[in-house]
């Protein structure tokens, strides 16, 4: 498996058009907007109807949903790489990889949700002009004993195609925001480039400040078998907490995040609380919070936080 060893620090030098597969609410845009760089948003893939509307919300485009197993290489449209950079983000389900998942794995040709992988394989096979850079992000487990043979697969073709491929586990709390999250993030650019991943940083972020100062009754209904989960030391009380667990997409909010006392009473946190642990702006939840209250949990726990791509999007720029 390849690492970085060119001989020039991969940097962007061309208006960056972004092309995000299995875009969710559009995290890597986010990250860019709040460099300030200059982009386009080109292209999306994202096959949930609930995702596209927030994405459109919050980036204020029109997109439609799309199927990754029906697109073709022309839909993404890459072309005059001489005059543009483009970034192609893959955060493919983790459904099959994740220890809080089957545990399927990905291979080719096994039909699972994390096989979408190799529908990225196909696209790339299919176009003229390559994405000069591709940037992936999931669960550590995408380089674990189970699926490894499979990641090292998709390095040696990614090696064929002329990327150059470095890896690394990040974890959101050493980008101080106070979230418990490692994810695998890994950087592919063609050229004789070499990329760095961006230094941690000290986590002063209190987790107290993503809790709201009041919040509606519902919030403290919290079942009979999670309080006792909670006396028994299964259930994290945040308030002993730095950070928090971290945020997933099942709907066992209380379990995966952990518990709040507040005013004396234990409640859960709510869907704005959980997009701040993800490092989204509460305007972002605003504007996308009159869809479903378990969609705005599933989205932030398939998204990706902020502050992590923020970093890594600075190490090109």
């Amino acid at each position: 498996m390849s690492m970085f060893d060119g001989e020039h620090k991969l940097k962007i030098d061309k208006p960056i058009r972004l092309i995000e597969l299995f875009a969710g609410i559009g995290a890597q845009a986010k990250a860019l907007e709040r460099i300030g760089v200059p982009f386009e948003h080109y292209r999306i893939c994202e096959f949930d109807k609930y995702a596209i509307k927030s994405y459109n919300a919050i980036h204020g485009t029109n997109f439609e949903t799309s199927d990754i197993r029906t697109i073709t290489a022309n839909d993404l449209g890459i072309v005059d790489t001489d005059k543009y950079c483009y970034i192609m983000t893959y955060s493919f389900p983790c459904t099959d990889l994740s220890v809080a998942g089957k545990q399927m794995g990905m291979s080719k040709g096994t039909q699972t949700r994390s096989g979408l992988l190799w529908e990225v394989e196909r696209l790339l096979k299919e176009m003229k002009e390559l994405p000069q850079i591709l940037l992936m992000e999931n669960v550590p487990q995408v380089i674990g004993q189970k699926n490894i043979k499979d990641f090292a697969d998709w390095i040696a073709f990614l090696d064929t195609l002329g990327y150059k491929s470095k890896w690394q586990v990040l974890n959101a709390k050493d980008f101080n925001v106070p979230q418990n999250r490692e994810r695998c993030y890994m950087v592919s650019a063609l050229g004789n480039n070499y990329f760095a991943f961006p230094d941690t940083v000290k986590l002063t972020k209190k987790l107290e400040t993503i809790f709201e100062p009041s919040v509606s009754k519902k919030y403290f209904n919290v079942p009979p078998s999670m309080i006792k989960a909670l006396e028994n030391g299964k259930v994290i009380l945040l308030n002993d907490r730095e950070y928090s667990c971290t945020v997933t997409c099942k709907n066992d909010r209380w379990h995966n995040v952990g518990l709040y006392m507040q005013d004396g009473r234990i409640r859960y946190l709510t869907e704005k609380e959980v997009w701040r642990l993800m490092d989204f702006d509460d305007k972002d939840y605003e504007v996308s919070k009159n869809i479903p209250s378990g969609q705005l949990y599933k989205q932030a726990g398939n998204s990706i936080v902020v502050a992590v791509l923020q970093a890594i999007f600075n190490q090109m720029l």
